[in-house]
């Protein structure tokens, strides 16, 4: 089966900087749209990055963009998530996220065009 597992969450204060990791196994992670999702306490799971196989476009949410940088590095198997400059409004559970089929992703926004879902992992951003 296929699996993702996120890591490098923790706790920063605001300003600070932390790297994100999903690393894939059961799936080539250069082959398929892969994204960011985050959720904070009481709100709806948001899409925040997403990164295509084929065009090798990066697709941000306005609430990131300039901040946080997708990326991947095959021969690891391994998707990063840099996040730079964190705000205490980024606090949340970050997802890593798997589309099933090889075409580019559809923006960042619908979690509907993944199937592989990590298990979420901590940020906390202090002020």
């Amino acid at each position: 089966q296929v699996q993702l597992v996120e890591s490098g969450g923790g706790s920063v204060q605001a300003g600070g900087s932390l790297r994100l990791s999903c690393t894939a196994s059961g799936y080539n992670t250069s082959d398929h749209c892969m994204g960011w999702f985050r959720q904070a306490p009481g709100k709806d799971r948001e899409g925040i990055a997403a990164i295509s196989p084929n065009s090798g476009r990066a697709d941000y949410a306005d609430a990131v963009k300039s901040r946080f940088t997708i990326s991947q590095r095959n021969d690891e198997n391994t998707m990063y998530l840099q996040m730079d400059s964190l705000k205490p409004e980024d606090t949340g559970t970050y997802y890593c996220a798997a589309a099933r089929y090889s075409w580019d992703c559809t923006g960042v926004g619908d979690p509907g065009q993944y199937r592989y879902w990590g298990q979420g992992i901590p940020v906390t951003v202090s002020p």
